[in-house]
């Protein structure tokens, strides 16, 4: 992590210009103050990152609560996906989010063929709308314990689909970074089913 070398360099790079200032305790208490400030300023990216998640969540779920059935059943625009199909497809990639994020099975399988792996309208089956909204509350809660039990540093580890190999030369490719890619594919979803008020 970026702090642990920044920390560990920095030493090295005193002892190299001063010998005696390298001993001297006012070094270890600038290193301690930096790697207090950078971890306080990543504990605050991280807070800011889950938020936006959180808030897009209430928002999807206040939406959704505030249009009937009905609406939901609609088209968002003629011959594009109705607002079901989409409350269906977030419900199932925030579900897939449990086991790429390391935090268990996912809770509802069975949504990810209907909803990820095929288009609307493709003639399977689907929940109602009330069983999608309490499926959505269920992952919702789950993903919210898990994230809520996850130190700061945690988030920088990597995703279950990115190997070790590929995670050395790619760190970006980080559990935090499946949040915020997530989160902006809710939020564009969200502008959808706004189409439907």
């Amino acid at each position: 992590m970026l702090i642990n070398y920044f920390v560990y360099f920095l030493p090295l790079f005193f002892k190299q210009r001063n010998s005696l200032f390298y001993h001297s305790p006012s070094l270890t208490f600038i290193v301690q103050s930096i790697k207090m400030e950078a971890t306080a300023q990543i504990n605050l990216a991280v807070k800011m990152i889950l938020t936006a998640w959180d808030t897009q969540n209430k928002y999807l779920t206040d939406l959704t609560n505030n249009l009937t059935d009905e609406q939901l059943m609609k088209e968002i625009t003629p011959g594009r996906n109705t607002g079901i199909y989409l409350l269906g497809h977030l419900i199932a990639v925030s579900d897939s989010m449990l086991p790429l994020l390391g935090f268990g099975d996912r809770l509802f399988p069975e949504l990810e063929e209907v909803f990820i792996k095929n288009p609307d309208k493709s003639g399977l089956g689907m929940p109602t709308v009330a069983e999608l909204k309490e499926k959505l509350q269920a992952v919702n809660a789950k993903l919210s314990a898990h994230f809520q039990s996850s130190s700061a540093e945690e988030w920088f580890n990597k995703h279950t689909a990115v190997s070790e190999e590929d995670f050395a030369k790619q760190p970006h490719r980080n559990k935090l970074n499946v949040i915020i890619s997530r989160t902006n594919h809710l939020a564009n979803h969200i502008g959808q089913i706004l189409l439907l008020k």
